[in-house]
């Protein structure tokens, strides 16, 4: 009898974990309107700088220094992912840009927060000089 709860649980927490590591992998489903979307203003010094500025108030607690090392990181049940990766950096600005604002799961929606466009354009911008 023990063998087989043993055996029971085992599978549980198998699919359990199993279940957990792929929610956290999902891929994005963006739409064709944002993957289209280009950076008006590419990366001058002032873009960058105010993009620094609005990531430090609104997205450093929780990515940090991009690498997903924020103090609020620790609660977060998905991964935050690495924003200096070679595979983040190479998405197209569009799809970068619905990530940050729309948002899904534990990321929040910052549409209302970041709602102008020239700021959020800024954001980018500091997110490809990272």
């Amino acid at each position: 009898m023990k063998k087989i709860l043993f055996a029971a649980l085992t599978v549980v927490f198998a699919m359990s974990l199993f279940s957990f590591i792929a929610s956290e992998n999902k891929a994005w489903d963006i739409p064709a309107k944002y993957k289209a979307m280009k950076i008006a203003k590419k990366g001058d010094k002032e873009s960058i700088a105010l993009g620094k500025t609005l990531y430090t108030k609104y997205c450093k607690s929780c990515h940090g220094s991009g690498k997903g090392d924020g103090p609020k990181a620790g609660s977060m049940k998905s991964s935050l992912g690495d924003l200096t990766s070679a595979a983040f950096k190479g998405l197209p600005d569009g799809s970068k840009y619905f990530m940050s604002f729309v948002g899904r799961d534990e990321m929040p929606n910052f549409e209302k927060k970041v709602a102008d466009e020239e700021e959020r354009w800024a954001i980018i911008n500091y997110l490809n000089s990272l």
